[in-house]
C-alpha cells in the first residue's frame, strides 16, 4: 500500500526507509517543498531496490492515502492536524511525537494527557494510533540495534486501525507490541523522555533501543 508521511526530517526519513524496505510506497508531504524533494531523492535508491515508489505531494494537495503518519515535533503535528483536519477525517493517523519541553528534560503535557490524545481531540473523525515515538531516527535506517530488530510500541483505541499498522510494522522487519488503548501513550511518551535523557550520560548517541524480552 502507499503511506503518506507528513514531514521531511530525520524521523520521516527513518520511517519511510522502513516502509520502503517492506515493499510499501511512500508519499512525502511537507510545508517546505525543497525539503520534500531532497528527501525523496535520498530515498529513491531504496525505493528502486524494493520495487516500491517514493513520491512528493504538494502541501495543499488532498491526502489520498488511508494511512497518514504525522512525523514532526509535537507542536508541528498539532498545528498540522488542525490545518489538515478535514482531509484526515476517516483516515488512520499515526502520531509519533513526544511533547518535550525546550530543555528536553520534561514534558509539556500533564500526567493525565498525552500528545496523541491531544491530536485525537483535534481529529475526532480520525483513528489516531500512537507509534514510533520510543525509537530513534538513526536506528530506523537499519531497523535494528545490536542485531536485535526494533520494538515498536503501539497504542490506539481502534483495533482495526492497530491491526493495519501492525501489518505495516511487521512487514518492515520490526516487532509490533500492542500496549493498549490510546491513553497508554502517556506512558510511552514518558518512556521516550527517559530514553532521551539517558543518551548523554551513557554515551549512547541516540543509537540505543528499548527491547522487551521474555
Amino acid at each position: 500500500m502507499t503511506i503518506s508521511i507528513v514531514g521531511a526530517g530525520n524521523m520521516a526519513k527513518g520511517i519511510a526507509s522502513r516502509f520502503l524496505a517492506g515493499g510499501h510506497s511512500v508519499t512525502i508531504v511537507a510545508r517546505e517543498a525543497l525539503r520534500s524533494r531532497r528527501l525523496v531523492e535520498e530515498l529513491a535508491p531504496l525505493a528502486h531496490s524494493s520495487g516500491a515508489s517514493v513520491l512528493v505531494a504538494d502541501w495543499n494537495d488532498p491526502l489520498k492515502n488511508e494511512v497518514v503518519v504525522l512525523a514532526m515535533s509535537y507542536s508541528g503535528n498539532l498545528e498540522t492536524a488542525r490545518h489538515l483536519a478535514s482531509g484526515l477525517a476517516g483516515k488512520i493517523v499515526v502520531e509519533i511525537s513526544n511533547p518535550l519541553n525546550e530543555t528536553y528534560d520534561g514534558l509539556v503535557t500533564t500526567p493525565d494527557m498525552s500528545a496523541a490524545e491531544m491530536i485525537q481531540a483535534v481529529l475526532p473523525e480520525s483513528k489516531v494510533v500512537k507509534a514510533f515515538n520510543t525509537v530513534f531516527a538513526n536506528t530506523l535506517l537499519t531497523g535494528q540495534v545490536a542485531g536485535q530488530p526494533l520494538d515498536v510500541l503501539v497504542a490506539g483505541n481502534d483495533d482495526k486501525a492497530k491491526s493495519l499498522v501492525s501489518g505495516l510494522i511487521r512487514s518492515a522487519g520490526l516487532i509490533f507490541i500492542d500496549v493498549g488503548p490510546l491513553h497508554r501513550a502517556r506512558q510511552l511518551e514518558a518512556m521516550a523522555l527517559l530514553g532521551i535523557t539517558l543518551q548523554g550520560p551513557l554515551g549512547l548517541n541516540f543509537m540505543s533501543a528499548w527491547k522487551l524480552l521474555h
